[in-house]
């Protein structure tokens, strides 16, 4: 299976008898299938055309394995990058990309990366009226499909931190302790999979969408972060920095808050992100960061003291962002931002712990505080004028996201929002 820049996950099934083969093999791919857009066509022209070939090589340690039910085949399934057919990295792959950035990050800092998604999703089919947001009777009224998803990623490898039910309709959550980035990044993507397998199997639909009604919630992808230097020591808080974070940290977060905007375009990446977007829906509308603020773009925890080392438990948290966007690809773009504030060694942002609508444009001005991208065209063309940003990618890679965002706008353009909705709905 392969996480495209879509953030969908495609690939190519062979029989378990030629699985140690395939291991070092691989499969056969199409340079072009970067190009499928989420919402049908592939855009053309594209970077690629008819030539080229490409392998989809796994990496054993993202084997994932559930054997939950008697009458159908068990979900078995392994990650892969796509390489050349010589076996060399392909400068299109996000995952190729987020390996090279974490590398980066440790190379020119020091610091390790440690991650974990929340990711919010909806489960279609659930007959009545929706239970009330966090309730324990919207958490019963789907049983056992809790105990399932639980037994999946257990069977999978994956240790499960919470599920809960959110405050959408018919909304939940899952979320899982933090891994080093790429890691954590491929449980997020195998997560969906075994998700979406457990409400196939109940009869629902598991959606991942941004927006399934624009009068509703809409379902983010929160990004945690922390660091750790060489020794394994946690390196993200300082009692005495602002906020409390360390030195290298608060210039990481500088770094993203300087790119936000550009940002956006990559973790943000639907038409329909931008209805959820903004101030006041539970995401976030403004490009600053704040202290257990989550109007604001990078959110700092309050870090409880409570069972255990807050040092250790103190994080960061990326909230403009959603699964329309491919994990790997929007943490390649976080790291690489924030590695950029600790590089030109930027000054922390001053931090906004108040609802940034409350200030006046003066405060706003002089705090650095801005809007976020009100819609994808806007962010794509915040991506394109920001330089550093242009920097992190090939430009195959470059020219084939913003064909494939482009074909997307178009394609939508002429639906209304709740139209819009649905079309993602279907895909994610």
């Amino acid at each position: 299976m392969y996480a495209d820049i879509s953030g969908l996950v495609r690939g190519r099934a062979f029989p378990l008898r030629d699985l140690e083969q395939r291991l070092m093999s691989g499969v056969g791919w199409v340079p072009a299938n970067q190009a499928l857009t989420p919402v049908g066509p592939i855009t053309a022209p594209n970077p690629w055309g008819p030539i080229g070939d490409l392998r989809l090589r796994p990496d054993p340690n993202t084997k994932a394995r559930v054997e939950l039910w008697e009458d159908a085949s068990p979900l078995h399934f392994y990650l892969c990058d796509a390489v050349n057919p010589d076996g060399s990295d392909w400068d299109s792959c996000p995952r190729v990309l987020l390996k090279r950035a974490l590398q980066r990050l440790r190379e020119e800092s020091g610091l390790r990366l440690l991650a974990s998604f929340e990711q919010e999703f909806k489960l279609l089919g659930i007959p009545g009226d929706p239970a009330p947001g966090f309730s324990l009777e919207l958490l019963r009224t789907v049983e056992p499909f809790g105990a399932l998803v639980t037994a999946g990623l257990e069977q999978a490898g994956i240790r499960l931190d919470t599920f809960l039910p959110e405050y959408g309709a018919n909304q939940f959550e899952v979320t899982y302790p933090p891994a080093e980035g790429l890691v954590a990044t491929d449980v997020a993507v195998i997560i969906r999979e075994i998700v979406r397998e457990v409400a196939r199997r109940l009869g629902y639909r598991a959606t991942f969408a941004p927006v399934v009604d624009p009068e509703d919630a809409g379902s983010g992808l929160h990004i945690h972060l922390s660091f750790i230097d060489e020794n394994g020591d946690p390196a993200t808080y300082d009692p005495d920095g602002r906020g409390g974070m360390s030195e290298r940290a608060a210039q990481f977060v500088a770094g993203i808050v300087t790119h936000l905007p550009g940002l956006c375009a990559f973790t943000a990446p639907s038409v329909v992100s931008y209805l959820r977007l903004g101030p006041h829906r539970s995401s976030s509308g403004f490009a600053c960061a704040g202290e257990a603020n989550r109007e604001a773009a990078v959110r700092i925890p309050s870090a409880s003291s409570m069972g255990g080392d807050s040092a250790a438990r103190y994080n960061l948290e990326y909230r403009p962002a959603d699964s329309a966007a491919c994990p790997h690809l929007a943490l390649t773009t976080v790291v690489l931002a924030g590695l950029s504030g600790i590089r030109e060694k930027l000054v922390p942002p001053e931090l906004v712990n108040r609802d940034p609508l409350e200030l006046s444009e003066e405060e706003r001005t002089r705090m650095g505080v801005r809007r976020l991208p009100r819609s994808l065209e806007d962010a794509l063309a915040a991506a394109e004028a920001d330089d550093e940003i242009r920097s992190w990618f090939h430009q195959d890679m470059w020219d084939c996201y913003f064909w494939v965002k482009r074909t997307e706008i178009e394609v939508l353009n002429y639906l209304k929002p709740e139209e819009q909705c649905q079309r993602y709905t279907g895909v994610y």
